[in-house]
């Protein structure tokens, strides 16, 4: 089969040639732009019968100059040949006619379907690789979390600290930069925000002063559910718990 003008085929698998070369094609001696505009009062659709692209070409000091361009699908082009109404647009239609009845050959269908086939499969890969990944890059944490969870215990702010390598004072100092806890009277406590969500435990105990007298003090030990909010907020400034370490 001659090839008189450039076929294309876009990511819909549908066949296109350029607007400009099938008007050079036909001879028609109206400026392009003003024929193709004119063409298009015939009901044509800009996104669904052609799309609107842009070409390089040269110029007269050497150089090259932007033109419009249009991609146009194959019906439409053999529309336009027949309201060309010349031997050229009799010529171009026979041949666009004769491109798509090969293009709709059992074989070239078949061919088709099988590129498809392949991309899809090769889509389905590369997403079941990245949930491979993403799977890999929650497991620590998960398995930390699981921790938290099958406890029912309190612990303390040292026992949390020390899971992620930290110091008590270390770890209520980010703590209180977070906006979870603040000191008073020499005490952390939760702000008034994260009250009454189940995050701490506080009991009263005496302790017995170098004198023999005897001061209250409040002790205030971390749920679990408090540990899993200290661990979302660590988790969100980067810091892994060991046990996340020793896993990755």
């Amino acid at each position: 089969m001659n090839n008189l003008i450039e076929i294309q085929v876009n990511e819909n698998q549908e066949q296109t040639i350029s607007g400009r070369e099938l008007h050079m094609f036909l001879g028609v001696e109206t400026p392009y732009k003003k024929w193709f505009d004119r063409m298009c009062e015939y009901g044509f659709e800009e996104k669904h019968d052609y799309l609107v692209t842009d070409i390089f070409v040269p110029n007269s000091n050497g150089g090259r100059q932007n033109q419009v361009d249009h991609i146009v699908k194959l019906d439409m082009a053999k529309e336009l040949c027949m309201l060309t109404r010349n031997e050229k647009g009799k010529q171009a239609r026979t041949y666009f006619i004769e491109v798509e009845r090969d293009w709709n050959s059992p074989e070239k269908v078949m061919a088709r379907a099988l590129l498809i086939a392949n991309k899809q499969i090769d889509t389905l890969k590369l997403e079941n690789t990245v949930q491979r990944q993403v799977i890999s890059e929650f497991k620590p944490i998960k398995e930390y979390v699981d921790t938290i969870l099958s406890s029912e215990d309190t612990v303390t702010i040292t026992q949390i600290a020390a899971d992620y390598g930290l110091s008590a004072k270390a770890l209520n100092k980010i703590l209180n930069e977070q906006g979870l806890i603040r000191k008073v009277g020499g005490q952390w406590v939760l702000y008034s925000n994260h009250m009454q969500k189940g995050y701490t435990k506080s009991e009263t105990i005496d302790v017995t002063r170098s004198d023999g007298s005897i001061k209250v003090v409040m002790n205030t030990k971390w749920t679990q559910k408090g540990r899993l909010k200290i661990h979302e907020l660590l988790t969100l400034l980067g810091l892994k718990a060991n046990m996340d370490k020793t896993a990755a």
